[in-house]
């Protein structure tokens, strides 16, 4: 593959705490590790950008100005990024740009004159490494407390925190996978099961 030239990363879960259909900035809190990340990238030449569904403006839950407003924010906290990329459509609406489909990548890999196999997505659930499967460009996955089991066994390329998953793009693939930091999630998932996190515990929703 080309050298990595970009790396966009899912915002929710991955960049920021998840908080269910966010419409307010003040409720923007940067996930440990994340100014740390963005920064090495952008120190090693790389460029950064968002990738994110949000599908609480199809179901009416937020508005595009709501999204626009939290997105300002992030940027405002760990940007700037060179290209942001939403879909703001619900899982029923068919879109080509939503996530697992490739468009949100494709469109920001043009924005940023890069092609896709040069990029690596960053994200914590299996739609993120899907998205960019079909898009041709390379995913690591960072998971979380909503991430599934599977989507981590499935995942070509594992790390335990988003530090981490920086640092392996700047070394170059094979990636591979972090057993410590496996062990450290397989634990997690041992007290959570693969659907139902225990009471306080994150829980899936759709993006």
């Amino acid at each position: 593959m080309d050298p990595v030239r970009a790396v966009l990363f899912d915002r929710d879960g991955t960049l920021v705490e998840d908080v269910p259909y966010n419409g307010d900035p003040e409720r923007v809190r940067p996930v440990e590790g994340a100014r740390e990340a963005v920064q090495l990238l952008r120190a090693n030449g790389i460029a950064t950008g968002v990738v994110t569904n949000q599908s609480g403006v199809a179901r009416g839950l937020i508005t595009t100005t709501d999204v626009r407003r939290v997105d300002e924010r992030v940027d405002e906290l760990l940007g700037p990024f060179d290209a942001w990329a939403v879909c703001p459509h619900g899982p029923c609406d068919g879109c080509r740009c939503r996530k697992p489909e490739p468009g949100l990548i494709l469109w920001a890999a043009r924005r940023m004159g890069t092609p896709p196999d040069a990029i690596v997505v960053i994200g914590d659930i299996g739609t993120d490494m899907e998205a960019a499967r079909r898009a041709g460009a390379h995913g690591i996955l960072v998971p979380t407390p909503v991430t599934r089991p599977q989507e981590t066994a499935a995942a070509g390329h594992v790390a335990p925190d988003l530090l981490t998953a920086a640092r392996a793009v700047l070394t170059g693939p094979p990636w591979g996978r972090d057993p410590a930091g496996e062990h450290r999630l397989e634990a997690a998932h041992a007290t959570t099961g693969p659907r139902r996190p225990a009471p306080g515990q994150a829980r899936r929703r759709p993006r």
